[in-house]
């Protein structure tokens, strides 16, 4: 029997994958956002009861947006305007 912590991550295929590497990003499934893990709108809803059964992983804030998830408007407020203008003009954004 291994010993060996493992996660489940979402890839950009949307599907979960086990890694032995914790994810850097955390996110929604249901309203498709990610954000950081302290993040304090995520951290209210999860004291809430709420939220935790949506939640996903990502390796990478790539992946995150490969897989079609927008960054959070509370902790990660300069990417969210950011997409939020690419969205208004109808244009990829990528925070790189």
């Amino acid at each position: 029997m291994s010993t060996t912590k493992t996660y489940t991550l979402i890839g950009a295929d949307e599907r979960p994958h086990s890694s032995p590497a914790k994810g850097e990003w955390g996110g929604h499934r249901g309203n498709k956002i990610y954000g950081r893990f302290d993040c304090p709108s995520a951290l209210r809803a999860i004291a809430r009861g709420g939220y935790v059964t949506h939640r996903v992983f990502f390796a990478d804030e790539a992946t995150a947006i490969a897989a079609g998830y927008r960054p959070c408007g509370t902790c990660c407020t300069d990417r969210y305007q950011a997409w939020m203008v690419a969205q208004e003009k109808g244009e990829p954004w990528m925070p790189w």
